[in-house]
């Protein structure tokens, strides 16, 4: 049963999703990996980031397997830790995230799935459990999907912005 609550996270993850596969449809491996200049993220790092942030704290919530575990992570070959999310990540490791796009939106559209499936399950009263009581104030199940969707869309909204300049600057 859909509740309003879980129609406006949908939204939000779908507005996600939306841009996500405008900014890698049709983009070759040269303009995924298009950086700005020596230290700047690339398309195919933000999408990737865009996935992991989401298939990790997603599946966080709620005890849940990470669909990266399911062979995304040798599919994709990076050289660090199978749990690495990107934070803290050098220039070398953001150059080493160079996947085709289709890879990189079948595992984004993967990770959107297992959200989806998530959201649809909660209820207004699940906003307020604590998820993470590390912080102070503690970390509640609301907040925590707020701040997946705000980075996300940042990410992908950074994304979307080199796109246009990549496809300017390769032709």
């Amino acid at each position: 049963m859909s509740t309003g609550l879980n129609d406006l996270l949908i939204d939000a993850f779908e507005r996600i999703r939306s841009t996500t596969r405008k900014t890698v449809e049709d983009l070759d491996v040269a303009a995924l990996t298009f950086r700005l200049d020596s230290e700047a993220n690339t398309i195919a790092w933000l999408v990737w980031h865009i996935a992991r942030i989401q298939d990790d704290h997603i599946a966080g919530l709620h005890d849940g397997e990470q669909v990266w575990n399911a062979g995304w992570y040798e599919r994709f070959g990076v050289p660090f830790d199978r749990s690495d999310t990107g934070y803290g990540h050098s220039t070398d490791d953001v150059a080493a995230v160079r996947v085709s796009g289709a890879d990189l939106l079948d595992y984004y559209e993967a990770v959107h799935a297992a959200t989806i499936d998530y959201v649809r399950t909660i209820s207004t009263e699940d906003l307020d459990r604590i998820v993470d009581s590390s912080w102070d104030p503690p970390v509640t199940l609301g907040v925590r999907l707020v701040s997946v969707i705000t980075d996300n869309l940042q990410h992908a909204g950074q994304a979307a912005f080199i796109r246009g300049l990549a496809t300017r600057s390769l032709g």
